[in-house]
């Protein structure tokens, strides 16, 4: 229903433009740069629509010797819409995104959840101000500036999807404020983001009395990188001299609700969150090397409810992946990801490690690639000194404008 009122406003959008411009005496813009854009004749605003579609299967053995399956994932992994533009002048801009696969809703997590008990079609409602060129105001709905590997989109990763260490402690998007500074001293960049937001994550019906204070540093000391090519993975630009960025980040998260800060089902009680961050990026003649480290520190992590334990996520994690794109824009990938619980937290949770290989083929650079995946995954129960060890082959379609 949802998706076909969405359609409907769309060619409603498409339809009234072209009224005004049999009305007007100037035809209105059309730009197919980056989807489908479309600017009136009086330059009042501007409206750009694009998508992109994931689609995937994925196969999961029983264990390390045994191949037959343990389940098998065939589906759409992500379908999205995206609606930018600005409005009155370039200064003001918006950002919209919108999902609508079932796995892109979070189905799971806002089942058990009371402050957010509907799919979660609206990922992005952000209104951006730009008053000079160092400095951008952001109000609603958007990524929190966490770990660089969450801020780069879900179509801008050389896996298949992100590392154990981003869907343990990763604080996602948020509803708020933020204020980006970005300078530089010769060639030597930083940037400055910091965000004030209600820690509930999206589209919460409710606000906690606790904030969340989420602040990041990156500095680039070799200047910028190609294209913004640090927020995207892989060295599609081949950047001909060395580029560096170094991050630091922290996100206070104050009387979390729910298990996972922004994200995660209901807690017995609330909690205080510190979320540590720290990530480092090479690009180089098509190498790309990324590292990252994360840890969470809950004050108190075991709480129940109704007379079982809901565990808030703690502890530390580590992912590095490297890769090499050819000529021929075939690239190869390796990563190395392991996630630790805390040490209260260890009778109820794995630790887990991944090691992964992925091999991509670049038909239009990140909106058009055939992906392959094969993993090795970990796993070791603390409660019973158990191991479980098992294999991940998968593939992935990703077509977009």
């Amino acid at each position: 229903m949802k998706a076909n009122v969405l359609s409907l406003t769309l060619l409603c959008l498409i339809a009234a433009s072209g009224l005004q411009a049999q009305s007007e005496s100037k035809a209105p813009i059309v730009s197919f740069k980056r989807g489908l854009g479309i600017t009136p004749p009086d330059s009042s605003f501007s409206i750009n629509f694009r998508f992109r579609i994931q689609n995937r299967a994925v196969y999961n053995t029983v264990s390390e010797d045994d191949f037959s399956a343990e389940d098998i994932e065939a589906r759409v992994r992500r379908l999205r819409m995206r609606i930018e533009g600005f409005m009155l002048n370039p200064k003001l801009t918006y950002m919209i995104q919108l999902s609508f696969s079932r796995g892109d809703m979070d189905w799971s997590v806002r089942d058990n959840s009371s402050i957010n008990n509907s799919p979660n079609v609206v990922r992005d409602a952000a209104m951006y101000y730009r008053p000079t060129k160092s400095l951008q105001l952001i109000f609603g709905q958007t990524k929190l500036p966490g770990n660089r590997q969450r801020v780069v989109s879900s179509g801008d990763q050389q896996f298949l999807d992100r590392s154990i260490v981003n869907a343990t402690f990763n604080i996602d998007r948020d509803f708020g404020l933020h204020v980006n500074y970005f300078n530089k001293i010769g060639k030597f960049h930083y940037q400055i983001k910091s965000a004030i937001s209600s820690g509930e994550g999206r589209n919460a019906n409710i606000s906690s009395a606790g904030l969340a204070y989420t602040s990041r540093l990156e500095l680039l000391p070799l200047g910028e990188f190609t294209n913004k090519g640090d927020y995207f993975e892989g060295d599609l630009e081949r950047e001909p001299k060395p580029k560096i960025s170094l991050a630091g980040g922290l996100c206070y998260n104050e009387r979390a609700v729910r298990t996972g800060g922004q994200l995660g089902n209901d807690l017995g009680n609330p909690a205080n969150m510190t979320t540590f961050i720290y990530d480092g990026l090479i690009k180089y003649k098509g190498i790309a090397i990324y590292a990252e480290y994360m840890e969470r520190r809950v004050d108190y992590p075991v709480t129940t409810v109704s007379g079982s334990n809901r565990i808030a996520t703690n502890g530390s994690g580590t992912n590095i992946q490297a890769s090499y794109i050819f000529k021929n824009n075939v690239e190869l990938a390796a990563r190395y990801a392991e996630v630790t619980p805390g040490y209260k937290t260890k009778p109820f949770t794995d630790r887990t490690k991944v090691y992964a290989l992925n091999v991509t083929k670049y038909l239009k650079a990140h909106r058009v690639k055939l992906q392959g995946y094969l993993g090795y995954n970990q796993t070791y129960r603390y409660s019973t000194s158990k191991h479980r060890n098992f294999w991940t082959l998968g593939a992935q379609f990703e077509l977009g404008i």
